[in-house]
């Protein structure tokens, strides 16, 4: 489940007739703060995304990038932790493994959500792709030639975290610019079930390249689909530069850093959510992680049963999004997260007291169903509420806690796994992951915030 989760965390901290304007209320969003230095241009207004059907053929064309991205990033991931994992077997090689992964887009998730609001966002990742795909073919010819050091693995693991780290805020910030208001929860669901079922086949799929061929062989593969994603996005996904990256900027990268940054600490509904999902992150850590060695310790090494953890929790995720795809959540997207949270606590509560590995199994993909229940509302609602000039620096924050708070909680956890068992952590964290879930829904601070800028629908419950 650890590498599903790592998937699944970067990615969330990366997803008829004509419409008449009247279907899409416009969600009155954060206003900017007081902040010397602004430019006029920052009170003009973000043109709407079309009203039309063209925007259904650009998200399927963008829907399209994305996926041939993921799957040839995902191969990747698998067969170089797979690598280290049986040539090192060392839990402190693994640690460095996760370190180099999360810290270097840690460093550089603030400046990524700069330039995601100073540039055109489509080139931005496709730039970002490009350059993950260079660090990937580097590697290729370097095993090619025969050298195969632990530290050109670690290299390349950082350098792929650089690219995802640019890459994140500026697909959760472009999604908004073609994709009407009241489309969005659909689409992120969708684009999360994609993912998740292209992370239930890419094991699958590179256990048995790795089985028939050389390990450069993925590397090559994921080359390949870099650059078709990268083909498409550029010349079939049509969307227009947002206005900010067309002005001419006097300001330089570090101011725009320090308006983000006051942006985010100006509203105290933002202030409040991040903490939330800060929190949630690093208690999510033992289930995110440490799973596989309590199904190893309890249940048996055999690996049948860590595949199975893993291919129950896809399933779920995927199951997950198509549902939060057609229902839509509530209309409040903050009671939608809360009742997540409540249903990841009762599920990795659960894994830590079923004795039959069945229902150990069942209550895993119940967990995997609440991650898009719960990543879909909360990029929606940033999506929906964040000023479109400041989106990019949000998402951003975004990703820098979702890079530092599941290794701060593994920091936490992890050498408690080698004084207490394993299920005593998943009781205790499930247990205050359900208080965290109460907190939310009775926040009038958040769900109020959201009751008074939420568009009306009669199809979708309070």
């Amino acid at each position: 489940m650890s590498s599903a989760w790592k998937s699944a965390s970067r990615r969330a901290r990366r997803s008829g007739s004509a419409l008449r304007r009247e279907q899409h209320p416009t969600r009155r969003r954060l206003g900017a703060p007081n902040l010397v230095g602004c430019s006029a241009y920052m009170n003009e207004t973000e043109p709407s995304p079309p009203l039309d059907d063209r925007w259904k053929r650009t998200f399927i064309f963008f829907l399209s990038s994305q996926t041939l991205s993921l799957f040839g990033s995902s191969l990747v991931q698998y067969a170089i932790f797979w690598h280290i994992t049986l040539t090192a077997r060392s839990g402190v090689v693994q640690t460095f493994a996760i370190l180099a992964g999360f810290v270097p887009q840690l460093l550089l998730s603030p400046f990524a959500g700069v330039w995601a609001d100073r540039h055109d966002r489509r080139r931005l990742i496709a730039l970002a792709d490009g350059s993950i795909a260079l660090a990937t073919l580097g590697l290729a010819f370097a095993l090619q030639s025969g050298l195969r050091d632990l530290w050109l693995f670690l290299l390349v693991l950082a350098l792929r975290s650089l690219g995802t780290a640019v890459q994140t805020p500026a697909v959760g910030a472009l999604i908004p610019q073609f994709v009407p208001q009241d489309q969005l929860t659909r689409v992120n669901g969708i684009h999360q079930s994609i993912q998740s079922a292209t992370m239930l086949a890419s094991p699958a799929v590179a256990a048995l390249l790795l089985t028939f061929m050389p390990l450069q062989t993925i590397f090559y593969i994921d080359v390949l689909t870099a650059a078709l994603a990268i083909a498409v996005l550029l010349l079939l996904v049509d969307v227009p530069t947002h206005q900010r990256a067309q002005a001419r900027l006097e300001t330089g990268h570090l101011h725009d850093l320090k308006e983000g940054i006051a942006y985010v600490r100006g509203h105290d509904f933002l202030m409040r959510f991040f903490a939330y999902s800060a929190i949630f992150m690093v208690l999510v850590a033992p289930a995110a992680f440490l799973t596989p060695l309590q199904v190893a310790r309890s249940f048996g090494p055999e690996i049948w049963k860590l595949g199975a953890i893993e291919i129950a929790f896809s399933l779920g995720m995927t199951a997950g999004g198509l549902f939060i795809a057609s229902w839509g959540g509530f209309r409040n997207r903050v009671r939608t997260m809360a009742l997540a949270t409540a249903l990841f606590s009762i599920t990795i509560a659960a894994m830590g007291i079923v004795p039959w590995f069945g229902a150990y199994i069942a209550f895993m993909g119940l967990c995997g169903v609440a991650v898009p229940l719960f990543n879909t509302p909360c990029m929606v609602l940033l999506q929906e509420q964040v000023e479109p000039d400041y989106l990019g620096r949000v998402m951003g924050v975004m990703g820098m806690i979702g890079s530092a708070a599941m290794p701060l909680g593994m920091l936490l956890f992890g050498p408690l796994a080698d004084l207490v068992r394993i299920e005593w952590l998943l009781v205790g964290t499930g247990l205050v992951m359900g208080a965290q879930a109460v907190a939310m829904a009775l926040d009038r601070a958040l769900t109020s915030h959201d009751e008074t800028t939420a568009p009306t629908s009669t199809d979708r419950p309070d």
